[in-house]
């Protein structure tokens, strides 16, 4: 098992507060993160969440050990809004910005938060839903908040008016996030913060099947994922001079990982690019500094590829690009390295294991693997009786490493149908691992489809449409698809008049999430089942 060199012992930090203190006050004047044009320092940020962390201690009835949830795209306030909450010692809770208001009662009742840091372009949602749950503090952002006053306005104005993105909603305890930052900060420390095994972040995921559930990262776990992802980025990436892309959203536990912790750790630039379908907006940003990288999905990388302006941009800057989240496809990496010059580094990883599990070396990228482990990780390969096969071999890949989660919140035997008495956990994805450590994802453990890196769970689609007055079953399999790598495909028995497409969509819109809204829709007269009468996935495949 390859180890940490010394520099890079996470053991040398017992809490992510000691860390946030080292690289907000060590890079001060370096450039932190950017967005809308607006570039804000290190020492700008360590003031800045400062303040937001004192008004949580102050003027809240929030404890140390309490969840917040943040529900916000790649925005200024989101590193502000955790650094302050993990300096006050809260449980930070990561959310989709796009879920339903369905999707969101489940995840904020099952983590119990007691408060909230959202957008105010979905408060709305929270408005129906709030009232269920134990939310009592809630901080509203607008997407001019940090900026001058006058760009700040026309940008709050024109999301509102002009583009119509905030529906009207009645909250009213809540504040917003301009309010929280005025008072400069009092606390000189935050004792209150946390260490070592307590938990840091909730995540959540389905794991290998079912519903979602909370993955606790601690803070061990996070700080020695960045080290991790830390000791392949030092190969390729220098400290305090790098300008990174941050196109993937910051509630993904990837980008989360390596922007709000490895690259600050670094002293390096964060662009935060809000919407990254806008690929000419992406593009237009690109022209504006020199980048040196990125962390994307195939997706995103076979979108650049395709836009006419994206081969004119210079690419004498680009260190380093990352994939995870889904598979690349081995003729979009051939590309991208022809157009830019750079390789693209894949990797592979888990939400339960913070993320990174193993990640492709510069220099020694082999397309079609994930790599090896990143160091102190073990893996093994298992037969269906959890016997390791011979090296190789097909099965189901277990890891064991210092980034794995303590569990699933509030779910203990779900939790130990995951993680062995002697630390590994099950992945539930099937791989090959060759004599050179590299790992190849051959396929994953039954049902999971992966759209866009984004876990769908066949259960939940299928629960929500079930619920229509006038189907009475149906099943949810994943099919390949060009762009997302897979898409939903559904299919599905109507009782008495057979409904359309259109209809089934138009309720599916009501309580899934955009990427797991069926893209084919099959109309059958039964679905194959077993003897005791469970439906067959792998038939409708």
């Amino acid at each position: 098992m390859e180890q940490l060199a010394p520099e890079l012992d996470p053991k040398k930090y017992s809490s992510l507060g000691e860390v946030i203190n080292f690289f907000l006050s060590e890079h001060a004047d370096l450039p932190a993160f950017s967005c809308f044009g607006k570039t804000i320092s290190y020492g700008e940020v360590d003031d800045l969440s400062r303040r937001f962390a004192d008004y949580l201690l102050t003027e809240t009835s929030l404890q140390p050990g309490d969840r917040i949830a943040i529900q916000l795209p790649n925005i200024l306030q989101f590193p502000i809004v955790f650094f302050g909450a993990t300096r006050a010692g809260l449980v930070v809770v990561n959310t989709n910005p796009l879920y339903t208001k369905n999707e969101m009662l489940h995840q904020f009742k099952d983590s119990g938060v007691k408060g909230i840091v959202i957008l105010e372009n979905f408060c709305d949602k929270l408005e129906h839903i709030i009232d269920e749950t134990e939310i009592e503090s809630v901080v509203v952002c607008r997407l001019g908040d940090l900026q001058s006053p006058t760009k700040g306005f026309l940008i709050n104005a024109g999301a509102k008016y002009v583009r119509k993105m905030v529906p009207a909603y009645n909250l009213p305890a809540a504040v917003y996030f301009s309010k929280t930052i005025k008072s400069p900060p009092l606390s000189a420390d935050y004792p209150g913060s946390g260490s070592s095994n307590d938990v840091a972040l909730i995540l959540y995921t389905g794991g290998t099947t079912g519903f979602a559930k909370g993955a606790m990262l601690s803070h061990n776990n996070l700080i020695a994922n960045m080290m991790q992802l830390r000791a392949r980025c030092l190969l390729v990436i220098e400290d305090r001079k790098e300008n990174i892309l941050a196109p993937l959203p910051l509630y993904h536990s990837y980008a989360f990982l390596l922007h709000c912790l490895a690259m600050p750790l670094a002293g390096n630039h964060n662009i935060l690019v809000t919407n990254p379908r806008d690929i000419a907006g992406l593009i237009k940003l690109w022209k504006g500094q020199p980048i040196s990288g990125f962390v994307g999905i195939n997706t995103l990388y076979l979108a650049l590829l395709r836009h006419k302006a994206f081969s004119a941009l210079d690419f004498s800057s680009m260190k380093f690009c990352g994939a995870g989240g889904m598979a690349m496809t081995t003729s979009v990496a051939e590309e991208w390295h022809e157009t830019t010059g750079c390789e693209i580094f894949e990797g592979y990883g888990l939400t339960e294991c913070s993320p990174v599990v193993s990640v492709n070396i510069p220099g020694q990228v082999k397309l079609g693997t994930a790599g090896p482990p990143v160091p102190e990780t073990e893996l093994k390969v298992v037969d269906e009786n959890g016997v390791e096969v011979a090296q190789g071999e097909r099965g189901e890949l277990w890891v064991r490493g210092p980034q794995v989660m303590l569990g699933y919140w509030e779910q203990k035997e779900a939790s130990a149908e995951v993680i062995t008495a002697d630390g590994w956990f099950k992945t539930g994805d099937y791989v090959e691992i060759a004599e050179d450590n590299y790992v190849r994802i051959v396929d994953r453990k039954k049902d999971m489809i992966l759209v866009s890196g984004f876990n769908v769970f066949p259960n939940e689609v299928e629960d929500w449409v079930n619920g229509h007055s006038d189907i009475l079953e149906s099943a949810a399999i994943g099919v390949p698809n060009e762009r997302t790598g897979e898409s939903v495909k559904l299919f599905v028995v109507s009782e008495g008049a057979k409904l359309s497409d259109e209809d089934i969509i138009a309720h599916c819109k009501e309580g899934l999430t955009a990427y797991k809204i069926p893209r084919e829709i099959v109309h059958v007269d039964d679905l194959p089942k077993s003897n005791i009468g469970k439906i067959l996935r792998r038939e409708l495949r």
